[in-house]
């Protein structure tokens, strides 16, 4: 088997949702996709920022997510906007929307990646971060720049 076959490449990270979270479980799911779509994914020119995962009627539902038009489809290109299905198992979906639906919290995706040749979305549960939160989050790394600063100038 080609080693490109068994490893991941990651192709997006989703940092924004790191930085706006609270990540509590960590999900894998497949994509349903179109072939230009697979195509512009394997080029890289995808954009998960603003995306979120929805269910919707027993299943689950990528929304936001950017995917560009893959240049050589000419006419017969994909919407870069539209919902995508994601492929989850049946419990999985279910527990993810009684989350979403009875404790407030959100599904958002945090890497796009290619595994075995396919793409997988890996997907949070994640509770929403309150400003003060946020600027606990920037204090602490700073005070860690810190002292590894302070301790590389100790060592010379």
């Amino acid at each position: 088997m080609p080693t490109d076959m068994t490893s991941e490449k990651t192709v997006t990270l989703n940092r924004k949702a790191l930085h706006d979270y609270h990540v509590l479980e960590r999900f894998e799911a497949g994509i349903a996709l179109t072939g230009t779509e697979i195509k512009s994914i394997r080029l890289g020119r995808v954009n998960l920022r603003d995306a979120y995962a929805r269910p919707e009627g027993g299943e689950m539902w990528l929304v936001g997510a950017h995917i560009a038009q893959y240049p050589a489809a000419g006419p017969f290109n994909h919407d870069p906007t539209r919902r995508r299905k994601l492929l989850l198992h049946a419990d999985e979906i279910a527990e993810l929307a009684s989350a979403v639906n009875e404790k407030g919290l959100t599904v958002v995706p945090l890497r796009l990646y290619l595994k075995r040749g396919r793409a997988k979305v890996e997907l949070a549960l994640a509770r929403g971060k309150r400003q003060y939160d946020r600027r606990q989050d920037i204090a602490r790394r700073d005070a860690e720049r810190e002292m590894q600063r302070a301790l590389r100038r100790r060592t010379r």
